[in-house]
């Protein structure tokens, strides 16, 4: 799997070694949102593997592939950070598009040089592609147009293009997903919800874009590697596969939630934290509203979110509460952790 360090990769790398008998390689760069303590317990077990590459350097990912010899890629490492996008698109277009061309490339090679056995290809990516929703628009769908907004949500989309085109072109067995905004713990701390939860815990002014009435679609992330796991495990190859929590609330909600639940565990009193929203100029391009149909997902892999925002929220702000010596380090290297998020 690629971006093991990650957010989402490092949950999909805890669950493959402690839930299933999976070997894993983990091929992630570590750049600034990486952190290998991410992995937990996973680093020290013999079924685990680490390949701290770029996924753009063709020459270390084709002889990490031919090392390992994968059955199934996940593939997840990106750029992901939509501010960030605005200030400097030339990484997410060198990671997100160069770099998974490159894999594919490699999974291409590998499944020819295995006869008959071809590599599966997850490929990993997000609701935003789809542009922007207004307040009474339908949910998307695996048939909704791509309209991204962002440098972001464009290398992306365009990463999704290539993954299907070498499934068309090639018959490379490709699946695509799509999500909503995942939240829960090892989330770095320039996301909305990690970003909000430790500057409540510090007492500092909780900014928030424009009038919070921005809408997001939430989704535990161990749900979303649920999903993951049984699309490479039984999803059907050229199909795509949408994970949505089924819980779409404003910005705004989502921060005074979280002021609630840091409240419940010596922050502060709710009504105190709350007095620290502070409304800021939006971010250019800021999309309205996500909403995903996972309605075909669900009857094709018998998949579900299992758990509710207000669960998922609780045991995240617990998780971070307790951890501080996980993410205070972070702040402390002055990382853009201040920089607004929408979730992504």
């Amino acid at each position: 799997m690629t971006g093991g360090f990650g957010f989402i990769g490092s949950a999909v790398v805890r669950h493959l070694i402690a839930a299933t008998d999976h070997e894993v390689l983990n091929v992630d760069k570590v750049t600034y949102a990486g952190d290998p303590r991410s992995v937990g317990e996973a680093s020290s077990d013999p079924r685990y593997r680490e390949a701290r590459i770029d996924i753009c350097d063709a020459d270390a990912v084709g002889e990490a592939f031919r090392d390992f010899d994968p059955d199934a890629v996940i593939h997840l490492a990106a750029e992901s950070h939509v501010d960030r996008s605005i200030d400097g698109p030339a990484e997410f277009i060198s990671t997100n598009v160069v770099g998974t061309f490159v894999l594919l490339n490699a999974a291409l090679a590998r499944s020819e040089a295995r006869a008959g056995e071809p590599v599966r290809f997850v490929h990993v990516s997000t609701d935003e592609v789809f542009g922007s929703l207004g307040p009474e628009d339908p949910s998307f769908t695996e048939r909704s147009p791509y309209r991204p907004r962002s440098p972001y949500s464009a290398s992306k989309a365009a990463a999704d293009h290539l993954a299907r085109a070498w499934s068309a072109t090639y018959g490379l067995p490709v699946i695509v997903t799509n999500c909503s905004n995942n939240y829960g713990e090892y989330q770095f701390p320039e996301k909305l919800i990690p970003l909000m939860i430790i500057k409540a815990l510090a007492g500092e002014k909780l900014p928030v874009y424009g009038a919070g009435e921005n809408v997001r679609d939430w989704l535990w992330v161990g749900d979303h590697v649920d999903g993951l796991v049984r699309a490479a495990e039984g999803g059907a190859p050229g199909e795509t596969y949408l994970f949505g929590g089924g819980a779409e609330m404003a910005n705004i909600a989502v921060v005074e939630q979280i002021c609630d639940e840091v409240a419940e565990f010596g922050g502060g009193s709710a009504d105190e934290l709350r007095g620290l929203i502070t409304f800021v100029d939006d971010r250019p391009g800021h999309d309205l509203r996500y909403s995903v149909d996972y309605s075909r997902t669900e009857a094709a892999l018998g998949w579900s979110p299992s758990v509710t925002f207000e669960a998922g929220l609780r045991r995240t702000v617990a998780w971070y509460a307790a951890n501080r010596d996980w993410w205070e380090p972070i702040r402390e290297k002055r990382y853009r952790g201040d920089r607004l998020g929408s979730g992504r």
